[in-house]
């Protein structure tokens, strides 16, 4: 590992995640290539932390995500669970075998129509079958395909993709994907509907033993291991698959590091009583029982509510998504966790993942809440402080957590991170001489200004912040969400752009995770929405594998929760 990285293990469970995690890993990818034009971002961020060099069976260096990945049979679409970097162990298998074969031929998933030219345009699998691996900062791999002879970039629209695996263009290790073949992705038989279901999946030998294979794989390799992200489907059985991993992890690698992120695809359907019913059933043993094994959680969503009531999904002025799809919805989401996760992720001074949770979950405030600017509104050549002034009193950000508004609420805690700001822009162009607007302008450094800003919105509250240059890249097959007055840059245009087609490849974006006393009325209200089912109408669920006792012990400890974010409460 290159620089003594603090390497971290990501844990992807659920299709959503599976969403989010495309989204993310594509993004991490687009961030290792070398920019087409222009200057070179600065390397702030280290990708040996999320990466594991390899090497295939032929001597092809490789460098691919330290990942493991469950999802349900049905959910890989035409991506091979080996992946495609080393060679097929039952196909040498075969090869070896002497005797007489039978070959059984399933049939193909359908590919995304213009897909597999975008993966060739990567240099993921060419139109000829053989496979280039793109080249990496460290000289790994032969170039990438030229702009010359790659196909025009296909765009990707929500209803075109039916799996996350339909966009991933990473390629992973064979290691990464573990398929959990007693359940379907599609139909309405054989679902992973309840917690219990989820918890029970790693209680099975075969399972059980195939994860902590998997773990010790790349824990072993690591030199400096600081911890786990876990990303985790809440509103499924795969919540009690993320608590009953978190519960292995915490058990197996006591003192790393353990966060996560809780994800919620968009606001739930009014005509679906039942799956609504098991919605609020799974989030809340989920966030009861990973906050009991992790160091920090935090609920991810563009919903307004964890709980039955309806609310509208959250807005951005930059964006425009549809809340129904789950392409659309988990870009979003997977752009604000590249900025929440860069503090442990940093080149230089990373803050480690066991410290940020320490900052953020002191007297028992594990469970968070996040929010993000996507894009952070910032015209080119603007100065960081005039553009946190042009904000007046109103806060930078979107929350992400589904915890309804932030106004009237307290931050206890909070991390910031605002990247894709030029160091040219940091601090005040101001002339000598004239006044200055507020006491942002007299700050002499970037990360000074973010700092005086965030004590002007939170005074008296414990904060870390970060700010870098490199923006955050949104390439294809990135969804095309933003509004028209944005640059190729993601920057706001002052007047009519020169380019009105150019398709925007990079944003500003500021992500913050907050300890916040919003969490006393949305745990409050997911609580009570709890104490009013009738379970005696979800037998299925109890039948799964959770008991009556199980439940009223998750009620008492959600209350318990919403009472230690009380403002002035327990631990103030």
């Amino acid at each position: 590992m290159a620089g003594g990285a603090r390497e971290v293990l990501t844990l992807q469970l659920g299709h959503f995640a599976g969403f989010v995690g495309a989204h993310w890993w594509n993004q991490q990818d687009a961030a290792l290539c070398a920019p087409t034009g222009g200057r070179e971002p600065p390397a702030e961020l280290c990708p040996d932390v999320l990466y594991r060099t390899g090497r295939t069976p032929h001597g092809q260096e490789t460098y691919t995500p330290r990942l493991i990945l469950m999802d349900l049979k049905g959910s890989l679409s035409s991506l091979k669970q080996e992946g495609g970097l080393y060679r097929d162990r039952q196909l040498d298998a075969a090869i070896a075998w002497q005797g007489k074969l039978t070959t059984h031929r399933e049939e193909l998933c359908p590919q995304t129509p213009g897909l597999q030219d975008l993966l060739s345009a990567e240099g993921v699998l060419s139109s000829d079958g053989t496979w280039r691996v793109k080249s990496i900062p460290n000289g790994k791999g032969p170039a990438p395909l030229t702009t010359a002879t790659a196909p025009r970039p296909f765009i990707p629209t929500g209803g075109s993709i039916r799996v996350w695996s339909d966009f991933l263009r990473v390629h992973l290790h064979p290691r990464s994907i573990c398929m959990i073949q007693k359940y379907n992705h599609d139909g309405e038989a054989g679902r992973l509907e309840a917690f219990g279901q989820g918890e029970s999946i790693l209680k099975e030998p075969r399972y059980l033993e195939d994860v902590e294979d998997r773990l010790h794989f790349y824990v072993e390799e690591c030199d400096y291991l600081q911890g786990f992200q876990i990303l985790c489907d809440l509103h499924d059985g795969f919540s009690g698959l993320g608590a009953k991993a978190a519960e292995l992890l915490r058990d197996e690698y006591s003192g790393r590091g353990i966060i996560s992120w809780g994800l919620l695809p968009g606001p739930c359907g009014r005509g679906e009583p039942l799956k609504n019913t098991y919605r609020v059933l799974n989030t809340a043993l989920g966030l009861v029982h990973m906050s009991a094994h992790s160091c920090l959680v935090c609920p991810l969503s563009l919903g307004g509510s964890l709980g039955l009531r309806p609310e509208p999904p959250v807005t951005f002025p930059h964006l425009r998504y549809d809340a129904t799809l789950p392409f659309h919805c988990s870009a979003i989401l997977a752009t604000a966790l590249d900025a929440l996760t860069a503090p442990y992720r940093l080149r230089s001074a990373p803050l480690p993942m066991a410290h940020l949770a320490d900052m953020l979950n002191f007297s028992g405030k594990k469970v968070v809440t996040a929010a993000a600017a996507v894009p952070f509104p910032l015209a080119p050549g603007q100065s960081l402080p005039d553009a946190l002034v042009q904000l007046g009193g109103a806060a930078a950000w979107t929350p992400l957590s589904a915890c309804g508004s932030p106004s009237g609420t307290r931050c206890f805690a909070q991390s910031v991170v605002l990247r894709g700001v030029d160091r040219a822009c940091h601090t005040s162009q101001l002339a000598p001489g004239t006044p200055l607007p507020s006491l942002l302008h007299a700050c002499t450094a970037g990360e000074d200004v973010l700092a005086q800003y965030l004590q002007q919105q939170q005074p008296r509250v414990r904060s870390s912040s970060h700010l870098l240059q490199a923006p955050c890249k949104v390439a294809p097959p990135y969804p095309r969400l933003f509004s028209p007055g944005l640059s190729r840059e993601g920057l706001l245009a002052d007047g009519p752009l020169s380019r009105p087609s150019a398709a925007v490849e990079s944003v500003p974006v500021l992500g913050a995770l907050c300890s916040s006393s919003a969490l006393t009325r949305a745990l409050g209200d997911l609580a009570g929405e709890l104490s009013k089912l009738d379970v005696r109408r979800c037998a299925s669920f109890l039948a799964a594998g959770v008991e009556q006792a199980e439940l009223d012990e998750a009620l008492q400890e959600l209350r318990s929760l919403a009472q230690r974010y009380q403002s002035g409460g327990l631990g103030d």
